[in-house]
């Protein structure tokens, strides 16, 4: 009899430890989104003139053509008042042979926070310029993005391998004419003991 309890006991137990929670931290999982958990893949703050920049990109790993997301907020150093005006945004490959820059919008403040869509088609690292301006002034933040898994090579990577291997053939052809000069004289030689 015992037994069956034990038995019966475990079984209950398995039974509610499989049970899942529909709520993540106090609020219903209907209400999320693909943002609500997910960390941003870059989160940067940084000072410039009078204000205070902090943006981030989601998701976590932006993947090409794939919608992606950059939130950005800008607040006065002095008094913390949020900017109030437009920012615009632009994207360019960051490569040395980079493309031309692309703007991609220009957003009004929603909440404090400039949220601007994008997609990017390839695969790389990118950098995005964001642009605006107070009392007269520009400012203009530049920051990284890495969207996808770009080749493990790149361009300076490219070049140093393919001179690498010209240099490797070079080696390769001087070695053969001297072996083949070292030859030579060595037939001389033995046809004047001769």
């Amino acid at each position: 009899m015992s037994y069956n309890r034990l038995l019966l006991s475990l079984w209950l137990l398995l039974l509610a430890s499989v049970a899942q929670a529909h709520h993540v931290i106090g609020r219903p999982s209907y209400s999320l989104n693909e943002d609500s958990n997910t960390p941003p893949s870059i989160q940067v703050e940084t000072q410039i003139g009078d204000y205070f920049v902090t943006y981030m990109v989601f998701p976590a790993f932006p993947r090409p053509n794939e919608p992606a997301r950059i939130n950005l907020y800008a607040s006065r150093i002095s008094g913390d008042q949020p900017y109030q005006g437009k920012v615009s945004f632009s994207i360019r490959d960051d490569s040395w042979f980079g493309g031309n820059e692309e703007d991609i919008g220009t957003q009004d403040v929603d909440y404090n926070v400039f949220r601007q869509n994008f997609v990017v088609s390839k695969a790389g690292n990118y950098i995005v310029t964001a642009r605006f301006e107070a009392d007269g002034q520009p400012y203009i933040v530049d920051f990284p993005l890495r969207i996808g898994k770009p080749a493990p090579i790149g361009t300076i990577g490219i070049i140093v391998s393919v001179a690498l291997v010209v240099l490797f053939g070079l080696n390769l052809i001087h070695r053969r004419r001297r072996l083949t000069n070292i030859r030579i004289r060595d037939a001389h030689q033995e046809q004047r003991q001769q």
